[in-house]
């Protein structure tokens, strides 16, 4: 019809590369979800919500994909990561290397206190203060680092020399301006997953 727009032509040979099937896949079969080989002592402890917690992150992490662990305050999104990173060293074979958590400066000691309590098997790094150490060498000995957004940016030519696990920031309303300091270096950081957790409700937009 004269004066119509044509529709754009698609290549109608294209496939997607492997890995987005699988990952799209991955998406599709939530309800299919596998329970994570958490520690039978830990997973003990855990209500049946956050079994399934982290059987999604686990799920999410074994498919190369990222997420944001978002539910209300005090529903055990700590406890959460922290069985997530007990599953790191529960598989056969062990996944080595360490995890970080970055999270505000008030709430270090709570992750590390916690990380004793629930997970003392871990070897965990808090890496905040006067002491810090100076040599990725620290971190390749610990199961967990834990540092605040303040000292990521400190001390970002060593976190970036890095390479971990996972690395999951907390409280994420603290990220969510993209062109802050905080947000640039915690992107810049090498990792194999990359999660959020954050009990403030999303505004406005992702």
């Amino acid at each position: 019809m004269p004066g119509r727009l044509a529709r754009p032509v698609l290549a109608p040979a294209f496939q997607p590369p492997a890995a987005w099937r699988v990952r799209s896949e991955a998406l599709r079969n939530l309800s299919k979800l596998l329970p994570a080989p958490v520690p039978p002592s830990l997973s003990a402890l855990l209500r049946p919500y956050q079994r399934l917690g982290v059987a999604w992150l686990w799920h999410l992490y074994r498919h190369e994909l990222g997420g944001v662990l978002a539910d209300e305050m005090g529903l055990g999104k700590t406890l959460q990561a922290l069985a997530l990173f007990a599953v790191f060293r529960a598989v056969d074979p062990p996944l080595r290397g360490a995890s970080l958590v970055v999270c505000p400066a008030s709430l270090v000691e709570n992750w590390r206190r916690e990380a004793v309590r629930f997970t003392p098997g871990l070897r965990t790094l808090a890496h905040h203060g006067d002491r810090r150490p100076d040599s990725v060498t620290a971190f390749n000995e610990a199961d967990l680092v834990i540092a605040s957004y303040g000292t990521l940016v400190r001390d970002r030519e060593l976190f970036e020399s890095a390479e971990f696990i996972c690395v999951i920031g907390d409280e994420a309303q603290h990220i969510k301006n993209r062109r802050t300091q905080h947000a640039q270096v915690l992107r810049a950081l090498r990792a194999r997953g990359r999660f959020l957790l954050t009990g403030t409700p999303l505004e406005n937009r992702l």
